[in-house]
């Protein structure tokens, strides 16, 4: 018994680290189907698979980091041929998820985002912070390598920083908001979800391929997402646009168009950091602030009981201790009522 036990478990194990592998890998290459070339380095403006790694570390746990490892070499073979700096981008690309979800372990991060400090954990130290280390690494080989003049290593550096950064604002409180979820989803307010939905499959195409630039009218979206639907509404936001507005970058079309590549980097790197920035702390502000409300509530409540008991001249009695009687709190035969 005890020796299929472990069988089993290994089997599990094995299962998780392929998928995590194969799951990485797909986002790799759909990450690289819009990629920007900096300076002769190939970059990408947000780069899922960073945020399926941190994801899969929080939730099946720091075991299956090989499966990041995995896809990672995988996704760098399908854009490179195997060279020595290979094993350097893999260590990179491995060490950093492990380090955010060490950070936020250390931190106490609550994988619901039920509180502000988890929203902040989650951009400042798995985004901003744990993401240098991929970054710096990666960058280094590649200049190493002479790919790129030495000249050039901050600017790829920053596009690289900022793409594995996206990753995990976007894609991460995602995955674990799904996970989370309840299903089926309550249909209480399919009117107003609707309703959004609809606003920004109109606005955001619109914003970001309109000759003018009209990237500020995503603004409003991201907050009326974040006011009604919290981080699932807010991240699905950001999302879409982030995907709209990425496709209009490369394409050097609507408010990117006649723009340098640097430039165009920069423009849609600072808008995605913006509105992702934007829907994380403000849906994090706003769980916090009703769970202190449903808090009170709850405490009032309880006041009110103590306060009519005390009033009638009985003792309070609390929610879990039964009355006169059985276990059960009902009279027993000849008890007074």
């Amino acid at each position: 018994m005890v020796g299929n036990e472990e069988l089993r478990r290994t089997g599990v194990h094995a299962v998780q680290v392929l998928a995590v592998a194969a799951s990485y890998y797909g986002a790799g290459r759909l990450g690289l189907l819009r990629e920007l070339s900096i300076e002769g380095a190939v970059v990408t403006p947000v780069y899922p698979p960073t945020g399926i790694a941190v994801a899969a570390l929080l939730i099946l746990g720091m075991g299956c980091w090989p499966g990041i490892a995995l896809g990672s070499f995988f996704v760098v073979l399908s854009v490179a041929e195997p060279r020595p700096e290979v094993l350097g981008v893999l260590v990179g690309n491995t060490a950093a998820p492990v380090c955010a979800a060490l950070l936020l372990h250390r931190a106490g991060f609550r994988q619901d985002l039920s509180r502000l400090r988890d929203g902040v954990a989650l951009v400042f130290l798995a985004a901003l912070a744990a993401m240098t280390v991929s970054a710096t690494v990666g960058v280094g080989l590649v200049v190493l390598t002479d790919a790129p003049a030495a000249h050039s290593f901050w600017l790829i550096w920053l596009a690289w920083w900022v793409g594995d950064a996206m990753g995990v604002l976007i894609v991460t409180p995602l995955l674990l908001l799904l996970r989370g979820a309840r299903w089926p989803p309550p249909l209480g307010r399919w009117k107003e979800a609707t309703a959004l939905a609809l606003a920004a499959c109109g606005l955001v195409p619109l914003a970001a391929f309109s000759s003018v630039s009209l990237l500020f009218l995503v603004s409003p979206l991201i907050v009326w997402a974040a006011l009604r639907f919290r981080f699932v509404g807010s991240v699905l936001c950001v999302l879409l646009t982030s995907v709209v507005a990425t496709i209009a970058a490369t394409d050097g079309g609507g408010a990117f168009a006649g723009l340098s590549r640097v430039e165009v980097m920069l423009k849609l790197q600072a808008f995605n950091g913006a509105m992702a920035l934007t829907a994380l702390l403000l849906s994090a502000v706003i769980t916090e602030q009703r769970n202190t409300r449903r808090s009170v509530e709850r405490a009032c409540l309880e006041l009110a009981e103590v306060l009519e008991h005390l009033t009638a001249g009985e003792a309070p009695r609390s929610p879990q201790q039964p009355g006169p009687g059985d276990a059960d709190g009902r009279p027993r035969p000849g008890a007074d009522p």
